[in-house]
């Protein structure tokens, strides 16, 4: 009988499963949308009323994000497994002296998810496409984890409207530091989120489990953990985030082929008692034998990766220090 209705309906069938997970991923990406308005509603309690959550359609994807301030424009861009909320705790302080924009990598929180295009210099043109609906110019960059290889990514391809930027706690596919790494414990998770398909059937359902884990390295409080799982809760943000690590050959590809001189300012910060911190002087050197003609490093006391839920007053003070210098 089984063999029959599959048969007999086996086209109809398909169509119908087709059209219901068409139907499962727009209502999995407007569950999260949902969610997110929410959580942006609760940031007005806690920011101010001068923040305001926002979406915009750009390259191919829908990005949301949180404005407040005025002056010269700053954009941060989170790690993993977080979302804008990173920030939180230094944007009102930012907002004082600067136009602050703090953006959902596609796929993750508000931003829509897509089929592809998580490769860090597909995202820098999330970002640059977004600094141009906003009419922003000479802009200030910070990203921190994965948020920080797009910084490297937007340097590369956008130097024409960076003042500089900041990449915090991450070292950079494709320049040296990056092979050093590889095989260190603390990055255990990085080949098993690489693997086709499985972290998602792994993970789905107990993302709370998952990303706890990395919660206990930093200084998070219940109610910021429960923010980014709700950030990472359907299958289409999993997938997402997943498939960003699955890009970091790509990563290596294009960052090892960019050799080309290029004056914006770059500070290299990490963590003093990360696993990074003891390669900051070798991605300095990597980066600047890559053209880059004007790096300067540092380490952040009292911190480990997380170095903004950590030491939130000390990367508010580089971010002011180095987002003044060439404003206008």
């Amino acid at each position: 009988m089984r063999g029959y209705f599959a048969r007999r309906f086996g086209r109809v069938g398909f169509v119908a499963q087709s059209v219901l997970a068409g139907c499962g991923i727009l209502l999995s990406q407007a569950q999260a949308q949902e969610k997110t308005s929410a959580l942006a509603t609760g940031l007005g309690q806690e920011l101010g009323k001068e923040f305001a959550s926002e979406n915009a359609t750009v390259n191919g994807t829908k990005l949301h994000y949180v404005r407040g301030g005025k002056g010269p424009a700053i954009i941060l861009i989170h790690g993993f497994p977080q979302d804008w909320f990173e920030y939180h705790a230094i944007m009102p302080r930012l907002a004082k002296r600067f136009t602050v924009i703090a953006v959902d990598l596609r796929g993750v929180g508000g931003s829509q998810a897509t089929a592809g295009g998580y490769d860090a210099a597909n995202m820098a043109e999330d970002v640059y496409q977004l600094a141009s609906a906003l009419k922003l110019e000479h802009v200030y960059i910070v990203g921190h984890d994965i948020g920080g290889m797009v910084t490297y990514a937007f340097v590369r391809r956008y130097p024409q409207i960076t003042r500089g930027a900041m990449i915090l706690d991450v070292p950079i596919p494709g320049i040296a530091g990056w092979d050093e790494i590889q095989g260190h414990p603390s990055i255990w998770h990085v080949q098993f989120m690489q693997v086709p398909g499985l972290p998602e059937k792994l993970v789905a359902g107990r993302q709370a489990d998952y990303l706890g884990y990395f919660f206990h390295f930093g200084k998070f409080t219940p109610s910021e953990v429960a923010h980014y799982v709700q950030a990472y809760s359907t299958t289409s943000q999993l997938h997402a985030a997943f498939e960003m690590y699955r890009a970091f050959p790509a990563n290596a590809q294009f960052n090892a082929a960019q050799r080309e001189p290029n004056d914006v300012p770059l500070f290299l910060g990490a963590g003093d008692g990360s696993p990074f911190a003891k390669l900051v002087p070798k991605m300095a050197e990597g980066l600047r034998a890559n053209g880059c003609t004007h790096v300067e490093t540092g380490l952040i006391r009292g911190s480990v990766h997380y170095v903004i839920e950590d030491q939130p007053d000390a990367v508010a003070d580089l971010i002011e220090q180095y987002a003044s210098q060439h404003a206008e």
